[in-house]
């Protein structure tokens, strides 16, 4: 991994423990290159990875702060730092099977580069899928995934869990997960496959996750029903 992704991988645990609080300043550029031993300019390339995900904000003839809200992000998330995917989550509670709607290999769009951290020259997958919990559908998952990152996805794997390929076959432990959670209207495909009416509310959670070791390897958007939220919901906080 590039060494400014190494740096904002570290100050951004050190931002979600709570090392840098909400509304503080981070150490000036000078101080950081100093700490990690390297030039401003592949610090700026770091701090610029954390203000996309947004964490961080400069503040022109202040500096670079902390987002005030991100303190209470990270206890959100400590629930989920390390996020197993959705087979595991619901394996207490029942079933969850897929159906493959569309997987596709293509090079990746700019916002997928901003994301996932790549060059517009590296191949990345996009996959869609309804997944379903005790044979009622759950979710539709829209997720973009770095081929070189997570090789030899297959259909196989697609119908049973990609997690369990990536931590058994592949041998990666996973690490944090970014969540913006909002709600939105139903599309059609909402309501074809998830059996919404077009007054019925959705719940979308769009997410960056990471490896143990910083890397971002998935770059997705869930999309349920407003009444299939609170069951993931549930279940993530007894991680």
């Amino acid at each position: 991994m590039s060494l400014y992704k190494r740096i904002a991988a570290d100050l951004r645990s050190k931002i979600l423990e709570g090392s840098y609080v909400g509304g503080s300043a981070l150490p000036e550029q000078v101080l950081l290159a100093k700490e990690y031993q390297t030039s401003r300019v592949t610090i700026q390339k770091a701090l610029d990875i954390l203000k996309a995900e947004g964490l961080i904000y400069s503040r022109q003839g202040s500096g670079t702060f902390v987002k005030e809200n991100t303190n209470t992000l990270a206890n959100l998330d400590n629930q989920i730092d390390v996020y197993d995917g959705v087979t595991a989550s619901f394996s207490s509670q029942g079933e969850i099977t897929s159906q493959i709607l569309s997987f596709n290999v293509r090079f990746p769009s700019p916002l997928e580069m901003e994301k996932l951290l790549i060059p517009k020259s590296s191949a990345v997958y996009e996959i869609n899928r309804l997944r379903f919990f005790d044979g009622a559908p759950l979710l539709l998952e829209y997720t973009i995934m770095p081929v070189e990152v997570i090789p030899r996805v297959s259909e196989e794997v697609l119908n049973s869990s990609i997690y369990h390929y990536i931590k058994h076959d592949l041998g990666l432990e996973m690490g944090l997960a970014n969540r913006r959670i909002h709600a939105d209207k139903p599309s059609e495909l909402d309501q074809q496959y998830l059996d919404c009416e077009i007054t019925d509310p959705v719940l979308e959670v769009e997410q960056v996750v990471y490896l143990n070791s910083g890397v971002p390897f998935e770059y997705s958007k869930t999309r349920r029903r407003y009444d299939k939220g609170d069951v993931l919901m549930i279940q993530a906080s007894k991680k």
